[in-house]
Order: C-alpha cells, then structure tokens, then sequence
C-alpha cells in the first residue's frame, strides 16, 4: 500500500512539474476549483484521466518517434506535453545511465522512466482508439522505441562504430560510381549490338516490297530502349547507395528504413491510380474512336465536293477545304469536352490552373488571331477571291496564290510573293480581273488620252491593233475600247481586253508588252500621245519616226527595218 502511494505521488510530482515548468514560460491561468481543492491521493479526476483533443504531437529523439500524446493531462496540452517529454529524454540520456527502461502503473495512469527517473507519463486517452490499440500496447510501443533509442544514441557515441560506418559508406559510394560509370560507358555498344539484333530479326518483314523499319528508325528505337534501361538501372543504384549509407549512422537510419517504404508507396500507389483510372480512360478513348469515325465517314464527301464531283447549295470546290477542316475541328472539341471528365486528374488543381492559363492567354492574345481567322472564313464563304484569280487589293497586285485561314499570299508579276493578314484584304477595296472574263485568265486594260483632232474611230482600231500584236492577249473574246470621259483637253480612252497568264506571261509582263505596242502603233500612224494643258499646238508633230525607233543604244531585232 505504501509502495502505490509512493508511485502515485511520484508521478503527480512530475506532472505538477510538466504543469509548473509551463507556466514559468506561459500566464498562469486559474485553476478550476474541484483541482484547487482535491487532495493530493484522492482519485484521478476526469482531468487527469485525459481530455481527447484534435491536435496530437509527438515527442521525437534521434529522428524517431517514442511516444504520441492525443490528450490533455492536467491541463497541459498534448503539443507541450510532447515537448516537455523530449526536453526530459535528452536531460537524463546526457547523464550517461544504464539507459534501462522502466514502466509504474498508478491506476489509469503509467508513468515512463528512464534509469529511474521519469521521462513522461501516459494516460488511456494517449492510446489511439480509433485502431482499437489498448493501453497495454501503447505501453509496449512506447518501451520499445524508447529503448532502441538510447541504444542508438550509445552507438553514435561509439568511435569505433562510426569509424566502421564511414568505411562502409565510402566502400559504397566508390562501388556506386563505378557502376554508374560502367553504365554510362556501355550504352553506346549496347545501341549498336541493339541495333544490329533489331535489322537482322526485322530484315524479313517487308510492306509492299519496302522494309518495314529504317536503319535509322532502328537506331532510334535502340538508342531510347537503352538510354531508358541506363536511367532505370542508375536509379536503382543510387537507391541502393543511399539506403545503405544512411542505415549506417544511428541519426539517419530512420531515414534510411523509410525510403524503400516511401518508393514502394509511390508504386502502389502510381500502380492503383492507373487501375482506378483504366475504366474512365476506356470510355475516352471510346469518346475519341467515335469521333475519329464520324471524321472517317464524312471525308469522301468532302473530298468529292474539293475535287469537283459533287456540288451543293452550300458547299463547292473553294469552300469544300475549309469546310472540312471547322468541322473537323468542332468534332474534336465537343469530342474533349465530352471526354474532358473522365481524364485523370480533370478535377485537379493542375488542371484547373491549366484551363485558367489558356483562357488568360486566349484573352489577352488571341484576339488579332481570332479576327484573322474569321476573316479568313467570310472571304472564303463569300468567295471573294480564290486561288489562281488575279486581283488588285490596296497597293499589291498579283495573283492569288493561297487563300488561307490567316493569310493570303499574293504572288505579283515582279518576281515577289506578297503575304496580306485577312483582316487588311478585308478592310480593303478588292479589284478582281479575273472574275468577269470567260473561262481562265485576267482582264489587262490601260488608259490613254489623245486629243480632240485625232478621229476617235482611229484611235480605237489603233488601241484594237495594239492589243492583237501582245502575246498572250486573246482574240475572243475581241477587245474593247471604251470613252471614259471628255475633259477640257483631250477625250479618255480605255482598252479592255483578256489575258490567259500561262499563255505566255504574268499580267505585268503582258501590260508592259501592250504598253510598248500602243507607243509603236501610235508612231506609225503618227499620232501624237501627248494631251497637255497648251494654248497651242507644237510646231512639230510629237511622233517617233519608225526609223528612230532603235537608236542607240536599243539594238534592234534581227530582220527588222532599223537594223543597220
């Protein structure tokens, strides 16, 4: 009887202690009065037995856990009670005891004591209870990693031990790096012998009379198994290596008996996230099949309509392409979002973050892109140009090589190739000459003024004879002259005729050829090309003799009449 008083005594000294040891460095606070008033041997109360809180802590000595603490005991939480704990652990570990473990029960409480003083207390709340761990195992758990502390805080004490452990680790460390080297230098022969094993087994099958496999294909298929296999086996290594030397010293072996768990963790639990996402991945990529074979079943028709075959109301050849490709596009979006959900990771923060970014980005730059693109659809849809037209729009003149979502690239009879955005061919007065002609080719016309006393008549059967000299000018449909006004001066006359651009040259080249042959035909007639602002006329006619038409430095052609 004496022997239990004596115990509980002892063990509400410590507690008093932990509670006093506290309030030296908290306010004190006022003690209820049904504690104030209880003697010292009466029996626990429901403060002593322990208040169960949310918050547990854990007191740790040389990087492991001794003992978890889950309630309130005399008022002091379960934090300040795992601090207290370790700041006790350490103070009688530092005296250099036995280190013997010993256990005293006083009812409901167990008191820990190390070398016969007391390291902590334990109280039934302390246990979890929530995987039915009982009072007796919390104890023994405790007594267990408490004791394998002090021996290894004895061990790391001991010269000859961590001399032994350092040999060790630098005997590991040496056997790591040279096995990294030796992996590091036998990836190139290993690609090659890879890569010949791979051509000999596939040398046989053959597609269409063609290897199915490249040399080259085989060596980068050899180069990436190998390259992988070197990865996989240095992380091995270095696994290995760390795992040895950290069970080595007494501080860092918790660490060590961890990692293996902490990889085989990250397995598991990489390994059961596939198995858990396998069934929504099959019905995405049912989702994405079906999507793919809508796209399939509508190609033909398609097809069909760009080459011709077939015609619609809506659909013909210039607009069968882009067609295609915004319905293609449609069925893949509505295929992602429908899919969208049973992706892995969709309800993550990852992917909320991602979603947001693209918004952002589409917000703040994907608007000149945006205009572009429906620019690109209204001039395709209206049929405002196409290609292989020849078409004036603001200064650049050419033709029409490609008319795509974002651009049209122009190609002028300059030797350039111009490239307008959409929106700016949009914007712009757009002059096609290649629209009202009949079958292929461009419309060529040109302006020029002569004088009230030249016959009109004349100058249209000169302008007509101009026209039929150029080459590539067709005769049907016969070029006309039009009287586009009648200034103060001079009358204005423009000749309008068609041009095929394969037959012989580009609109620039053929209006140039027209332009000479007008100067031509005008000096032979002599008819002066000259309408200026005069109060009179000039004494001489205005005209080139045709015998002046190769002075120097021109040089005629061979057989003409100039030719000296």
């Amino acid at each position: 009887m004496i022997r239990k008083l004596l115990a509980a005594a002892t063990i509400l000294a410590a507690a008093l202690a932990h509670a006093t040891a506290l309030a030296a460095d908290e306010p004190a606070k006022p003690a209820p009065a049904s504690e104030a008033a209880a003697p010292a041997q009466a029996p626990a109360t429901p403060a002593e037995q322990g208040e169960a809180v949310a918050e547990e802590a854990s007191a740790t000595i040389f990087n492991r856990k001794v003992a978890t603490f889950r309630a309130t005991f005399l008022g002091v939480p379960p934090a300040d009670r795992a601090r207290r704990a370790e700041r006790a652990i350490q103070e009688i570990l530092e005296k250099g005891g036995p280190g013997k473990v010993t256990t005293l029960r006083e009812g409901r409480r167990v008191g820990i004591f190390i070398d016969g003083e007391l390291a902590y207390a334990l109280i039934p709340a302390d246990a979890e209870q929530l995987r039915g761990q009982t009072m007796e195992q919390a104890i023994r758990q405790t007594v267990d990693a408490l004791t394998g502390v002090i021996a290894e805080t004895k061990e790391s004490r001991d010269q000859s031990k961590l001399v032994s452990a350092l040999v060790g680790s630098g005997v590991a460390t040496l056997i790591f790096f040279v096995a990294a080297w030796v992996t590091l230098r036998t990836r190139t022969w290993l690609v090659l012998g890879l890569a010949k094993l791979l051509h000999r087994t596939t040398s046989r099958v053959k597609v269409a009379g063609s290897r199915l496999l490249s040399r080259e294909r085989l060596y980068s298929l050899a180069r990436w198994s190998v390259q992988a296999i070197a990865w996989l086996v240095l992380l091995v290594l270095a696994d290995r290596w760390l795992t040895y030397v950290l069970l080595q010293f007494p501080y860092t072996r918790p660490w060590g008996e961890q990692i293996d768990q902490y990889v085989l963790g990250i397995a598991a639990k990489f390994l059961l996230g596939i198995a858990r996402a396998i069934p929504d991945l099959l019905v995405a990529f049912l989702i994405f099949l079906i999507a793919r074979g809508i796209i399939g079943m509508m190609k033909p028709v398609f097809d069909r309509i760009a080459m011709g075959e077939a015609t619609g109301r809506l659909l013909d050849v210039d607009t069968a392409r882009p067609t295609r490709r915004l319905f293609n596009v449609g069925v893949w979006l509505f295929a992602i979002v429908m899919a969208y959900p049973y992706l892995p990771g969709s309800g993550s923060e990852a992917f909320k973050g991602m979603s947001v970014l693209i918004g952002l980005m589409v917000t703040l730059g994907g608007s000149s892109l945006v205009s572009q693109a429906f620019s690109g659809l209204i001039l395709m849809y209206s049929r405002t140009l196409r290609a292989g037209e020849y078409v004036r729009v603001a200064d650049t003149e050419g033709t029409v090589v490609e008319l795509a979502t974002f651009t049209t690239r122009i190609r002028t009879g300059l030797g350039e190739e111009v490239t307008v955005p959409n929106s700016v061919v949009l914007a712009n007065v757009t002059k096609n000459y290649s629209r009202t002609v009949d079958g292929r080719g461009y419309i060529v016309d040109t302006v020029v003024t002569i004088g009230y006393d030249t016959p009109w008549r004349q100058v249209e059967a000169m302008l007509k004879e101009a026209a039929r000299r150029t080459p590539g000018v067709l005769a049907k449909p016969a070029p006309h002259v039009f009287q586009t006004g009648l200034s103060d001066f001079y009358p204005e006359y423009r000749l309008v005729c068609q041009a095929v651009p394969s037959e012989p040259l580009p609109r620039a080249v053929v209006l140039s050829t027209l332009h000479a042959n007008i100067q031509d035909v005008f000096n032979e007639y002599g008819v002066q090309i000259m309408s200026p602002h005069y109060l009179g006329d000039p004494a001489d006619a205005k005209v080139v003799p045709k015998a002046k038409w190769y002075a120097k430095p021109a040089v005629p052609p061979a057989g003409s009449p100039g030719e000296s």
